[in-house]
């Protein structure tokens, strides 16, 4: 009598703070020790980047950015995929229906147009943000998953690319500025023209993401990152980001001149003052 195998396991968002609305939402929003968690909640067809999650994504994300006490958020998801991008179910009944090619064109268009805020929302977000990759990131759900100022993933998670060998399209999402940048041009030229998968320890090894931890640790240490993030001074997340921002396009000079002006107006902050003086103290700083 054989045993029968057991289930291979798969990172979940268990372990992060319980939803404050019903679960039955596109996106839940649970909010806890100034951490701001939004969780994609169409696990059971791999939180496809369509108008009902577009819209809950929108909804909740004015709602943390009014929340008062936000001072790091968390991106993640249910299921196993983080994101496969395009509902290509929806994709085929437009082709299937009269006059495909435009009505499809318009149609992808539309919701390209949709999630471009979302990600340079993200992107300029006041508090630090961090995407917790529990499954697959495929297509557009790469743009997102890559859209965190830190991104970890579970063992088990990929990226994958599927537009040009399959789908005989570009990457979109924002994947033709960020992977280049994250890996040089050849790694991601080359993701693109193979659709090769991208396991999350690679990723990870090669300077994609933050970090690939074991599937039953990704919620535990997600948090835990969160609850640093949230402990640091908000003002200068912002500059860090602008300061690696510019670097990109000014010379060294230009970037030096750039460092030395933003500091001069930061040393004269709340935040600096506290960080001397617990260094001082030998204590931890307390910043607000």
């Amino acid at each position: 009598m054989s045993a029968t195998p057991a289930a291979p396991k798969r990172a979940t968002a268990e372990g992060l703070p319980v939803s404050e609305v019903e679960d039955d939402s596109l996106v839940l929003y649970a909010a806890e020790d100034g951490v701001v968690t939004l969780t994609l909640n169409d696990g059971a067809r791999m939180n496809p980047l369509a108008d009902g999650l577009i819209d809950a994504l929108e909804s909740a994300l004015r709602r943390a950015r009014q929340a008062p006490d936000m001072r790091a958020l968390i991106l993640t998801a249910r299921g196993r995929g983080f994101s496969v991008g395009a509902d290509l179910a929806d994709y085929r009944a437009l082709l299937d229906a009269p006059a495909a090619t435009p009505r499809l064109g318009a149609h992808v268009g539309r919701l390209m147009a949709r999630m471009q805020p979302l990600l340079l929302d993200l992107k300029a977000w006041p508090a630090p943000v961090i995407c917790v990759i529990n499954g697959v990131a495929a297509g557009g759900g790469v743009g997102l998953a890559l859209a965190g100022d830190m991104v970890i993933a579970a063992e088990s998670a990929y990226f994958y690319l599927p537009f040009l060998p399959v789908l005989g399209a570009v990457p979109d999402m924002g994947t033709t500025w960020l992977l280049p940048r994250a890996l040089g041009a050849p790694r991601a030229m080359g993701l693109a023209l193979t659709g090769d998968k991208l396991p999350a320890a690679r990723a990870a090894q090669w300077g994609l993401i933050w970090d690939c931890v074991p599937d039953e640790r990704l919620a535990a240490e997600a948090r835990s990152l969160a609850l640093r993030l949230a402990a640091m001074p908000a003002q200068a997340i912002g500059e860090a980001r602008a300061a690696f921002a510019a670097s990109a396009h000014q010379s060294l000079a230009q970037q030096l001149e750039w460092e030395r002006a933003r500091q001069m107006l930061l040393v004269e902050s709340p935040s600096f003052a506290e960080g001397v003086r617990a260094f001082g103290e030998r204590r931890a700083p307390r910043h607000r």
